[in-house]
């Protein structure tokens, strides 16, 4: 991530923080959960994303404003471990970046992905939580993906951007909550989509296993496509660590009661 170049969706340069797997998510079988809580966080956060997406193909289309956005707000990891200067025009304090990279997205299939995998379940997170502590413990769950993500790529001075390290933490606590659950998803095969209904802790765990092997593979040169896996597995095991902190038991125990119906 870094100063002279900018992520890959502009140069073939850079991290993109997608989520990426065999699978791709449709809805979980709680669309009627037993709860009328409107997810309110996990729907803002969406908007927020897009929001910032559309800024970001405005810039774009003023030629050269983009470079300098995507550099400034992006997590650097260099400029963490003081391998390189921080790039001119970034927030201060810099370290902001920690959090401002979190909503910047490298293109429409970036954030369409990641969209979709904090909508499905995310909703369901946030009514296990509630608002506030669905919030907190989103962006902390970021904020352990950039940490591995920095601890893995210290003189690294590629732009790292993307939800996915959060989301990541999401799957998590998703997993550790409604394990029974499950999720009707699409699996490719060849040119064509096959729909299924899969377990949880199978959908989930498949992605897992990816992140982690590939980010082991990354760590010993092989090429990452652009991808940050140790984002997605700090995010992750984060959300492991502190679902149980955040999810309030009676909330919990309501879905329950519904997945296992």
């Amino acid at each position: 991530m870094a100063s002279s170049s900018i992520c890959r969706w502009r140069n073939g340069r850079g991290a993109s923080w997608r989520l990426e797997g065999p699978l791709i998510p449709l809805n979980s079988d709680d669309a009627d959960d037993p709860t009328s809580a409107i997810p309110v966080a996990t729907i803002g956060l969406i908007v927020v994303n897009f929001l910032v997406f559309f800024y970001e193909l405005a810039l774009e289309a003023q030629g050269s404003q983009i470079d300098n956005f995507i550099n400034a707000y992006s997590l650097v990891p260099c400029e963490y471990t003081h391998q390189c200067q921080i790039v001119a025009g970034a927030p201060s304090p810099f370290w902001l970046t920690l959090f401002t990279s979190m909503f910047m997205h490298a293109g429409w299939a970036h954030i369409l992905g990641n969209m979709l995998f904090l909508f499905v379940f995310g909703i369901h997170v946030e009514r296990s939580m509630g608002r506030l502590r669905y919030l907190v413990f989103y962006l902390i769950c970021g904020l352990a993906a950039n940490a591995l993500e920095i601890l893995t790529s210290l003189g690294s001075n590629l732009p790292g951007l993307g939800a996915s390290g959060a989301i990541s933490g999401v799957l998590a606590a998703y997993l550790v909550l409604y394990p029974s659950s499950h999720v009707r998803t699409l699996i490719p095969i060849g040119f064509l989509y096959w729909g299924a209904r899969v377990p949880a802790w199978v959908f989930i765990g498949l992605w897992f296993l990816l992140q982690f092997f590939e980010g082991l593979a990354s760590l010993n040169g092989a090429d990452s496509g652009g991808v940050a896996y140790s984002a997605h597995v700090g995010g992750f095991v984060a959300g492991l660590l502190l679902v149980r902190l955040f999810a309030q038991s009676e909330r919990v125990g309501r879905l329950r009661v519904y997945h296992r119906a």
